[in-house]
């Protein structure tokens, strides 16, 4: 099975209804050779297929097993900054909150060893440029969230979220500004 194999599941797909998405999902997971298709064409960024890429990807990583990424994670942290398709971007968005949750977590688990600086770093520069352009409020959220957690390691990262929020977020729709207010809570409640 090859990538032409997983172009044709997801031409397939229909619409982002959970049963169809559970459905190439199931089918990524017990071919489990197939993952890196669906993450090189999540970042094929010209071409509208990405986006049900990106939801495959997320769904993956959300309802199965995260450490699916782990091989993939120079791929993805590399280019995430390509991702361009609005429903491309909040899959994408939703997969770098749970990476920095799991580098994050008081369990032992392989991100915590797996994942680089170079990593980190790729996943932060994007997540402020997310922050500082045109996104939905999904990028948004998620966006704020995953800079939070991985600051509660790089101390840089919280000022510069914190100046953001109160310069920018706190003033565009009441969803970002609900979200960016519960963020800042937590900055001051972490600086304690």
């Amino acid at each position: 099975m090859s990538v032409s194999f997983v172009r044709q599941l997801l031409e397939n797909l229909g619409n982002a209804k959970k049963e169809n998405r559970q459905k190439v999902a199931t089918t990524i997971v017990e071919n489990s050779n197939l993952f890196k298709h669906i993450v090189s064409l999540t970042f094929s960024v010209e071409d509208e297929i990405s986006i049900k890429a990106a939801w495959i990807l997320e769904w993956i990583c959300t309802h199965h097993n995260l450490n699916f990424m782990l091989p993939h994670l120079d791929e993805f942290t590399s280019k995430i900054s390509s991702v361009k398709f609005d429903s491309a971007l909040r899959p994408c968005a939703k997969i770098c909150e749970h990476i920095a949750l799991a580098y994050n977590s008081k369990n032992n688990n392989e991100f915590k060893t797996n994942l680089s600086s170079k990593h980190i770093e790729a996943i932060v520069s994007t997540g402020f440029d997310w922050l500082i352009t045109d996104q939905k409020i999904a990028v948004k959220a998620y966006t704020m969230q995953t800079l939070y957690v991985f600051g509660i390691k790089e101390k840089w990262i919280h000022p510069e979220l914190k100046h953001l929020i109160i310069s920018k977020i706190i003033h565009q729709s009441k969803g970002t500004k609900a979200r960016g207010k519960h963020i800042l809570e937590l900055i001051e409640k972490h600086n304690k």
